[in-house]
């Protein structure tokens, strides 16, 4: 049997697996695969058809080499992807390096199991310049406050204000101020206002974008076990 008709079984039998997309997108509201969803799975194909998959790296290039262990060691097939470093903001470049291969090591699997994600490109609304015009970026336009950097603390009502902003920046820049919030609470009842105050922000952060609500919520939990 050839390396790619057993590839071709390892497929087959994976498509017939029940998996799980764990991944959540808030913005494009879309699930999408993890490793975690489908290594496994994969592992134990490629063990019963004679399969093994080893992916590297070069400064440019992401590879996925699938060897056939079973027949001739030259009997492989190789699957490539141009390289991108992460880019990601506060975190170390080794970091940003285990997420690159991270990436690359769900794509290159992807792309060789022939697992269907979500196109989001197609997922993202189109934005369409005028001749003399930038792209219009899409804003918030909720009755609640908008919120940026601006907000009053521990003198003040705990308030978070701010001012319009693409719909992309708005969940990241909700969660920077309630953490800086918090960083300033000096006592519980302090945690108790931050969340009242701004009950109007967080319900609707639970509604749109439920992890980045969770990951306030632990903030939350979190700053008050500090404050026992």
């Amino acid at each position: 049997m050839s390396v790619y008709k057993k590839l071709q079984d390892a497929r087959s039998k994976l498509h017939n697996t029940k998996l799980t997309k764990s991944g959540k997108n808030a913005f494009a509201k879309f699930n999408y695969f993890e490793l975690a969803d489908f290594m496994p799975a994969v592992t134990e194909i490629f063990n019963e058809v004679g399969l093994c998959g080893i992916v590297s790296f070069t400064p440019d290039t992401a590879y996925l080499t699938i060897y056939d262990v079973a027949g001739d060691e030259r009997a492989f097939v190789t699957f490539t992807s141009p390289l991108v470093m992460a880019s990601m903001d506060r975190i170390q470049a080794i970091q940003s390096l285990g997420a690159t291969h991270t990436y690359f090591r769900r794509y290159l699997y992807l792309m060789a199991l022939d697992l269907v994600e979500n196109d989001l490109v197609d997922s993202v609304e189109p934005k369409a310049p005028t001749k003399t015009e930038e792209p219009v970026k899409k804003i918030v336009a909720k009755e609640e406050p908008k919120i940026v950097q601006k907000m009053s603390g521990k003198e003040g009502s705990w308030q978070i204000k701010t001012n319009e902003m693409s719909e992309e920046e708005w969940g990241k820049c909700i969660k920077d101020a309630t953490q800086t919030l918090l960083c300033i609470a000096e006592k519980q009842e302090d945690v108790n206002d931050i969340f009242k105050v701004n009950r109007v922000i967080y319900d609707r952060l639970k509604s749109d974008y439920k992890s980045i609500y969770d990951e306030i919520m632990t903030q939350f939990k979190t700053k008050k076990e500090e404050l026992k």
